[in-house]
């Protein structure tokens, strides 16, 4: 993980430092996390403690900050090196981690995948052991000697003291005199044992000649296969708010996202979405770093600095490749100029890429827009609000589009996001089911209103669709509504993920996941489109992509709590309850006492498994009767299963739309009750 919270790492208690000093930290992606637990498996047996993410982060502490302190602390990072770590941006963070903090990084090859440059430049004069000719058992006696020679002195490896060949530098190896006579000490069966294992390094470093022979062929192949990147692309970062007080980054925020998707409806013109765009904010990346995680050929960059009704914008197109600027101006406005001020900055990026501008684009519609200064600053306020995703800020969020509407009744953009915050807002814990169903209500009445004012407003039917097919059970109107707001905006990555959670309501899973993986090309850094993928393949039974697309959005989020439950049911799909203890141990709220209910039980542990389950249903029966409905049937026990999902039905809770596809209700689907539910619901059979 990256070193943003290095600070919280090393403001650790020392017994927590301690503790974890002279572990071996083993980094690996997480589709090879079978071979990472071998590895943990055999160097624990040894007597040489490992500490591993996700089995060794505390419960409730970051997960960054665990991994940034492990590795501080750790004796050796044991690197399982393959085509997956190569693709893992988190297995890049932890080796450049470990190497920052002069850490030994001891690599395990496991097939002849070239080495991009960033990652061959930190292993090149580290060790290796070569694992790509069969099975992982066969290296463990050498990997085992490898770490153990990291405490031994030079004259004992070089000696082979240990009776085990260590890994070592490959150009060491080929290069290395001689050892020097063996003592008196060395009897004939360690003189054995130690040819015997010479011989073994000797493959090794045949091994390793022709992996090094292959090295350009294989890196051109891997070019090859690396799509390339359109000169007709762009990314919009956050533009910096250069205030005098700091105060307006809701403003600069705002501006960064509107220009972001006036310019995505360009034709031709790929624009990753907001939630990739920002996640470098605050973070110290440079331009073609950033512009190859978004897979972008151009950077558009600036800052805003606003005083009472006036404000100063800057914005700078920058070639990544290059540094060079394609454009850059100034521009010093009124406030009520805003609109005018985002066409000319998207127009001036249209023409520098020499790219056709929409007709249109000048002149959108009235309903997005608003000419009251007063009405945008309360809408830009409410998606702030919103975008932190708490109880909290959604009814921040309701407020400030509620004064937005307020100061202008025909703006429907605001009543497009009144309509999601209120339907946020709806799935407060403290809610009763009155309240559930009034908050539901309104977010369906912003919705028809947004459409009612812009009837060409994308976001409008999206959030309608969205709520149709959730709340209402509506799919034809569903179905409508979103393929209008695809018509409306092709570029819209929210539309797109809508969609997919539309399909796989239907059973439509195959469609869905398709339809997803578009979303995350335009996405490519948003942990929630990872984790509804991980949902998605979870139902298809297809779980280590499963767990690979919520460890993506971990790497993304590391909290992100529903990353942390798909983790916690790929583990019980798979039959290890214990790992998804830990994993559900890690989720917060209903979902940890369902988690830890579910797990329990498969324990063993009746007890342990009802105490959670009575928390769950203590806490959260109002509003989350369908997380009660999932661990009676995971259960077994199929009344109480039937009689919480027809509360679930009662409170038109948005997760019943999962029936179809949730894998915790395998043992109540061939029940006749379960097929008249969904006859309820409208679905299909």
């Amino acid at each position: 993980m990256t070193d943003d919270k290095g600070q919280e790492a090393k403001d650790r208690p020392e017994p927590y430092a301690a503790d974890m000093a002279g572990k071996v930290f083993i980094s690996y992606a997480s589709r090879d996390l079978g071979v990472a637990e071998k590895l943990c498996a055999a160097l624990e047996a040894a007597g040489l403690p490992c500490w591993t993410a996700p089995r060794d982060v505390l419960a409730g502490e970051s997960y960054a900050a665990a991994i940034v302190q492990a590795i501080n602390s750790c004796r050796i990072l044991v690197l399982v090196l393959s085509k997956n770590a190569i693709e893992s941006p988190h297995v890049l963070r932890e080796v450049e981690r470990a190497s920052s903090k002069r850490r030994p990084v001891l690599s395990i090859r496991m097939d002849a995948t070239g080495l991009p440059p960033d990652l061959e430049y930190f292993l090149s004069a580290n060790q290796w052991l070569d694992a790509s000719g069969g099975p992982i058992e066969r290296i463990l006696p050498a990997l085992i000697g490898s770490v153990r020679g990291q405490d031994a002195s030079e004259t004992v490896r070089e000696t082979l003291g240990t009776g085990t060949a260590a890994a070592r530098p490959l150009a060491d190896l080929v290069s290395s005199p001689a050892p020097s006579t063996p003592s008196s000490r060395w009897r004939k069966p360690a003189l054995v044992a130690a040819l015997a294992v010479v011989a073994v390094g000797l493959a090794y470093v045949l091994a390793g000649k022709f992996w090094l022979s292959k090295r350009v062929e294989e890196q051109n192949a891997l070019a090859e296969a690396t799509p390339a990147i359109s000169n007709k692309s762009v990314a919009v970062l956050p533009f910096v708010d250069m205030s005098e007080n700091h105060d307006q980054e809701y403003f600069a925020d705002g501006l960064s996202e509107e220009l972001l998707n006036l310019l995505a409806k360009i034709p031709d013109l790929r624009v990753p979405a907001r939630t990739s765009s920002f996640y470098f904010k605050g973070k110290s990346e440079d331009i073609p770093t950033i512009a190859r995680r978004l897979m972008v050929a151009h950077v558009l960059e600036g800052s805003v600095r606003k005083s009472g009704n006036h404000m100063r914008i800057t914005g700078q197109l920058v070639r990544a490749d290059n540094g060079y600027h394609l454009w850059s101006q100034t521009y010093d406005r009124e406030l009520g100029d805003i609109f005018k001020v985002q066409d000319e900055i998207a127009a001036a990026v249209v023409g520098a890429l020499k790219l056709k501008l929409l007709p249109d684009l000048e002149v959108l519609s009235a309903g997005n827009r608003t000419t009251n200064p007063a009405a945008h600053t309360q809408y830009l306020l409410g998606r702030q609000f919103f975008n932190r995703t708490n109880m909290d800020d959604f009814r921040r969020a309701v407020a400030a589009y509620e004064q937005a509407i307020a100061l202008d009744p025909k703006y429907a953009s605001a009543y497009a996001g009144l309509a999601v915050a209120e339907n946020e807002l709806s799935h407060d814990s403290k809610n009763s089911l009155a309240e559930v169903l009034a908050g539901q209500q309104r977010a369906m009445v912003a919705a028809d209103q947004a459409i009612a004012i812009d009837p060409a407003l994308s976001e409008g039917y999206a959030a309608r669709g969205f709520l149709r097919f959730t709340i209402n059970w509506d799919w034809a109107g569903a179905e409508a509504d979103l393929s209008r707001a695809f018509a409306l905006d092709p570029g819209s990555y929210r539309t797109y993920t809508c969609y997919a959670c539309f399909l796989a309501s239907l059973g439509r899973l195959s469609e869905a996941l398709e339809i997803n993986k578009k979303a995350i090309e335009l996405d490519p850094l948003s942990a929630d489109t990872w984790f509804r993928r991980s949902t998605q393949l979870n139902a298809a039974g297809r779980l280590p992509e499963a767990r690979e697309a919520a460890m993506r959005a971990l790497e993304i989020s590391p909290e992100h709590a529903f990353a942390w439950f798909n983790l916690g049911i790929t583990s019980l799909l798979e039959s290890n309850p214990k790992a998804a203890l830990a994993e559900f141990r890690k989720v917060n709220k209903a979902r940890h006492e369902a988690g830890v209910a579910m797990a329990e039980h498969d324990l063993g542990h009746v007890k342990d498994s009802q105490r959670a389950l009575d928390a769950l249903v203590a806490g959260y029966a109002s509003t989350n009767a369908y997380q009660v409905a999932e661990v009676y049937a995971w259960r077994g026990e199929r009344d109480a299963a039937f009689t919480w999902l027809d509360r679930a039905h009662a409170q038109h809770d948005g997760i019943l739309v999962q029936l179809k596809f949730d894998p915790l209700l395998a043992n109540i689907r061939t029940d006749p009750r379960f097929a008249a539910i969904i006859k309820k619901m409208g679905l299909p059979p």
